[in-house]
Order: structure tokens, then C-alpha cells, then sequence
């Protein structure tokens, strides 16, 4: 089956075909381009979906990731981040494999087309041109033949009349010969025309059409064969990622196969376990016996009746901490009882009003807050600290016991770490000093001594800071209910070595409102501590730093107790912000501080006092 031959008068039908598969092929190429955008967009929409849900670095949410549930769940992002990237891969090939050499493909096969049909309606003008030659010499056959009877006719007519003179009869004859003669040259001329043209239409429709129709059903055919191979290609660009997405996916049922809920029920143990013990018994108080009535050790209600004591050092007993509201000498110390004024109508001062008592701030009514505090609970955390805002000791002596552990033995990992680091970076720097001795032409060994001090002292002051939190740790291991030795000594500890902490740490061994803990002492221990004692440490601290500026935007006459008087437009120091009681405590000239209410001023806040 030959176009040629079967096809040789559908030369526009032809033409008409080739450009519909030449489409064709230019919309399945759309497609395949349409497809690897497609592919692109899914692959970065996994990917953003991914790092979405990515933990946050040095946030609460990479801590919550020592869980296997929450491992898991991070293993399922990263497969996916995997998975986009198969489809990506997906996308890459197809244009590369397809899409561009089919672009190119399609170049050439238009290229090839078109010469193809220059080469079909260049045969087609020959031969048109050929007919046209025939049917010229045909007509002109035609005419001669018909301009020679016509002589004939009249040299007969002639010939036959008696009136005409023998001059005309001979004239009619000649001309009737020369005609004859015309007649017959355009005869031969028609004949060979004829024959000419005959065999040019033989060879235009036996050999030049037939050869150029072959070429384009080539041409064709090529096509549909390519076509057909990119489909297969396609097919397999998508089967060639497949083991890697079954991995993927292998790999998170593998994480979810991994998560281990008794493992996890662990870990919530180990994050939240105190070290506590549980409050023992309360002991029976009988009232009816005229003798004077012990109060129990462990009772909650134990220090609301009489002076307060302060106790330090002895053995742990019942701990009442943790039943406590644990703001509550946050708020003795800082909150107003009463809603600070409302900013005045006007800016007018005899139109503003002082507003209601707020709290005294300054030594002397403090240390009544805190026998009103004391009266109310017998054990107290460091003031300082809660002054300070709750700054976390560097022994981590607000934590409860089982957690500070797990805080200084995390401490001395990371200084054994460090240690270990500065250590490599000696041994370098020693052998980079040895290599230069032998070998003075790569370098001055002195220039390197600098260094080598440095990194000598570093470790120097890191193993005296490990072998202070590995005491620590030693005394907090020694405390707590007994241990296997390797969950106790996972990194070097100084058995020999012991370390007893300042009483001013204030809580290292006492429980606070915050949280931490406290320890009871023995009976014979036991020491009263005045609120004026607490006044005295009060004396001593140095004054808060200023975390920002405000400017007064009205008058206030600050006449009561704790307040201080500001005047519209003043300039002052910030010393501790709004705490959501609607007072701001603010400092003038280093010796003067009081609370405003702070609708009366605009802050501006120092970001990095603020953000410390």
C-alpha cells in the first residue's frame, strides 16, 4: 500500500493531513509540558508542606521531638520531602526526555514537510505547463487546418468562373498551397507536442508523484512511530521513580511501625518527674487536752497561725509547695490591690485624680508584705530572684530535684563537649608547631604560642566550670532515692570532691511558688528568720536596670503610698513593665522611683532589655 499510487490525485487532502499530525503532535507536547508544571507545583507544595511542620529551631517544639510518636511524625516529613523530590525528578526527565526533543522534532519534521510539497506543486506546475504547451499547438492545429479548406475553397470557386482572369485563378491556388503547407507544420508540431506531453504525464504520475507522496508517508509514518515512543517513555519516566516512592513509603510505615508508646509514657515521666515524695499523714491535733497544741510539720494550714520561720539545711520531709497558687508572692510583691485612675478628661491637672491607694513599693512597707506572706506559708524562695523576675540560678536550684539533676547532667555533657573540642584544637595547634619546627619555611612556631595559650586556658576554665556542676550533680545524686550507676554517672563525676552551696542561693535546697522546691530540716536544725532579715538582703541588692524610656502624657500627683508624682512631657526611665494590673514602675534620677498608672504614660521599650 503506497500514497503514490493509491493516493495520486489527493495531493491537497495529503497536505492537509500531514498539518493536522504535525498538530497533533505539537498538543501531546503541550500536554507533557502542562504535566512536568504540574509535577514542579506538587513537588513544592510537598516540599513547603514539609517544612511547615518542620520544628522550629531552639524552640518548644524541637524538645516535644524526643518522642517516638513525634519522631515518627518527623520521619513522615522528611520521606515526603523525599517523595517531592521523585516528582521533581519526574518533571526533569519528561522535559528532557520528551518535551525538548520532541520541540526539535517537530522543527524538522516541518522543515521536511514542506519540502516535500514544494517539490509535489513544483511537478504539478511542469505538468500543467506541459498541458498548457499541448492544448496552444492544438488550437493552433485547429486553425491552420481551417484557414486551409478555406483556401481551397476559394481557389476552387475560382477556378470554376469564367470571368476571372487567369492572374487571380493562379493567385487563389498559391495561396490555397501555402495554407495547405500551414496545415500541415502545425500538425507535426501538435503531434510532437502530443507525445511530449504524454510522456511527461506518464512520469509525472507513474514516477515524481509517487516518489514524492512515498517520502511524505515516510515522513508520516515517522511521526506516529515517534509519537508512540514518547508515550512509552513517558510510561516508564513514571515507573522508573516508583521503588524510590515505595521506599518512601516504606519508610513511614517504618516510623510508624518504630513509635513506642511505653517509651513515650517514659519520657512524660522523666520531663515532669519532681523527686518528690508524697506528703506523709496529718498528724491528729486534740483539742480537747488543755495542753498547748503542736502543730504538724505537714500541714497545709501549719504556718497561718504564728511568726513564720524560715528553715535551712536538714533532711527532706513533706512538701507542701506544690498545692500552693503559684503567683501568690509574685502578686504580694508587685500587684496593686485597686485599678490604677483612668486617664483625665482633660489635660488640666487639677482635673485628674490621684486615683486609689496603690501598693508601696519601697523597703520598708515590703517587709510588712512579707510577714503577711510568711504568715501564710512558712518556707519561702529567694526574693532576689523573684525580684529579679524569676532569673534561673546557675546551679538550677529552683528546679525540683529529679529535673535539676537532669539539668546539670546535661550541663556537664555539653562542657565535656566543649572541652573535648578545645582539646582537639590544641592537639592541632601542637602539631602545627612541631611541623613547623622541622619545617621553619612553612611558618614562624611562635607566631602560633598566642594561640596556644589561649586554647590552653579556655580548657583550664571549662573543666573548673565542669567539675563545679559535676559537684552539684554529685550532691543532687546523693539527695535523691537510689540510682543504677550508669543512669547516675554518665558523665566523669568528682566522687572525692563536695560542694556546699551559699545560703544565699536562698534555693537551692527549698521549694518556691514558681515550682521549685524546698527541703524541711530536723527539728534540731531549725532557725527563725525575721522579715527584717529579708529587709536587709532587700538593702543590699543593687537597683533594677532600666528596660526602656516613657514620657508622661498627663500630670499625676502621686501623694500616695508607692506612686510617684510625673509632670506632662517629663522624661523618665522604665524599670518594670505593665504586669496587667495597669501600673508601671518607673525610676527619676537614679534615686527616685514609684509607680504611675500606665494610661498616664507612653513606654518605649529597649527590644534588647526586653527580649533578655
Amino acid at each position: 500500500m503506497s500514497w503514490g499510487t493509491e493516493l495520486w490525485d489527493q495531493f491537497d487532502n495529503l497536505e492537509k493531513h500531514t498539518q493536522w499530525g504535525i498538530d497533533i503532535l505539537e498538543k501531546y507536547i503541550k500536554f507533557v509540558k502542562e504535566r512536568t508544571e504540574i509535577e514542579l507545583s506538587y513537588a513544592k507544595q510537598l516540599r513547603n508542606l514539609s517544612k511547615k511542620y518542620q520544628p522550629k529551631k531552639n524552640s518548644k517544639e524541637e524538645e516535644e521531638y524526643k518522642y517516638t510518636a513525634c519522631k515518627a511524625f518527623l520521619s513522615t516529613l522528611n520521606e515526603m520531602n523525599d517523595y517531592a523530590g521523585q516528582h521533581e525528578v519526574i518533571s526533569e526527565n519528561m522535559t528532557s526526555q520528551i518535551t525538548v526533543d520532541l520541540m526539535r522534532y517537530v522543527q524538522e519534521l516541518k522543515q521536511e514537510r514542506k519540502s516535500n510539497f514544494h517539490d509535489g506543486r513544483k511537478a504539478q506546475q511542469h505538468i500543467e505547463t506541459c498541458w498548457k504547451q499541448l492544448e496552444s499547438s492544438k488550437r493552433r492545429f485547429e486553425r491552420d487546418c481551417k484557414e486551409a479548406d478555406r483556401a481551397q475553397q476559394y481557389f476552387e470557386k475560382m477556378d470554376a468562373d469564367i470571368n476571372v482572369t487567369k492572374a487571380d485563378v493562379e493567385k487563389a491556388r498559391q495561396q490555397a498551397q501555402i495554407r495547405q503547407q500551414m496545415a500541415e507544420d502545425s500538425k507535426a508540431d501538435y503531434s510532437l507536442i502530443l507525445q511530449r506531453f504524454n510522456q511527461e504525464q506518464w512520469e509525472h504520475y507513474h514516477t515524481h508523484i509517487p516518489n514524492i507522496f512515498q517520502k511524505i508517508q515516510e515522513m508520516e509514518e515517522r511521526r506516529i512511530v515517534r509519537i508512540a515512543e514518547s508515550m512509552k517513555t513517558y510510561a516508564e519516566l513514571d515507573r522508573q521513580v516508583i521503588p524510590i516512592i515505595g521506599k518512601c513509603l516504606d519508610g513511614i510505615v517504618k516510623a510508624a511501625e518504630s513509635i513506642d508508646q511505653k517509651n513515650d509514657s517514659q519520657l512524660v515521666v522523666e520531663a515532669y518527674k519532681s523527686g518528690f515524695e508524697p506528703p506523709g499523714d496529718i498528724e491528729f491535733e486534740d483539742y480537747t487536752q488543755p495542753m498547748k497544741r503542736t502543730v504538724s510539720d505537714n500541714s497545709l494550714s501549719s504556718s497561718k497561725e504564728g511568726k513564720a520561720e524560715l528553715k535551712f539545711g536538714g533532711k527532706s520531709r513533706g512538701k507542701l509547695w506544690p498545692f500552693i497558687k503559684k503567683n501568690k508572692l509574685v502578686s504580694l510583691l508587685t500587684s496593686p490591690h485597686q485599678p490604677p485612675p483612668p486617664p483625665p478628661a482633660s489635660a488640666s491637672p487639677s482635673a485628674v485624680p490621684n486615683g486609689p491607694q496603690s501598693p508601696k513599693q519601697q523597703k520598708e512597707p515590703l517587709s510588712h508584705r512579707f510577714n503577711e506572706f510568711m504568715t501564710s506559708k512558712p518556707k519561702i524562695h529567694c526574693f532576689r530572684s523573684l525580684k529579679r523576675g524569676g532569673v534561673t540560678p546557675e546551679d538550677f536550684s529552683n528546679f525540683p530535684p529529679e529535673q535539676r539533676r537532669k539539668k546539670l547532667q546535661q550541663k556537664v555533657d555539653d562542657l565535656n563537649k566543649e572541652i573535648q573540642k578545645e582539646t582537639d584544637q590544641r592537639d592541632a595547634i601542637t602539631k602545627m608547631k612541631d611541623v613547623y619546627l622541622k619545617n621553619p619555611q612553612m611558618g614562624d612556631p611562635a607566631s602560633l604560642d598566642h594561640k596556644l595559650t589561649e586554647v590552653t586556658q579556655n580548657i583550664e576554665k571549662l573543666r573548673l566550670e565542669a567539675q563545679k556542676f559535676e559537684a552539684w550533680l554529685a550532691e543532687v545524686e546523693g539527695r535523691l532515692p537510689a540510682r543504677s550507676e550508669q543512669a547516675r554517672r554518665q558523665s566523669g563525676l568528682y566522687d572525692g570532691q563536695t560542694h556546699q552551696t551559699a545560703v544565699t542561693n536562698c534555693a537551692q535546697d527549698r521549694e518556691s511558688p514558681d515550682g521549685s522546691y524546698t527541703e524541711e530540716q530536723s527539728q534540731e536544725s531549725e532557725h527563725k528568720v525575721l522579715a527584717t532579715d529579708f529587709d536587709d538582703e532587700f538593702d543590699d541588692e543593687e537597683p533594677l536596670p532600666a528596660i526602656g524610656t516613657c514620657k508622661a502624657l498627663y500630670t499625676f500627683e502621686g501623694q500616695n503610698e508607692g506612686t510617684i508624682s510625673v509632670v506632662e512631657g517629663e522624661m523618665l526611665s522604665v524599670i518594670e513593665e505593665d504586669k496587667g494590673d495597669g501600673w508601671t514602675r518607673i525610676r527619676r534620677n537614679e534615686d527616685e522611683e514609684g509607680y504611675v498608672p500606665t494610661s498616664y504614660v507612653e513606654v518605649y521599650l529597649d527590644k534588647n532589655a526586653k527580649g533578655s
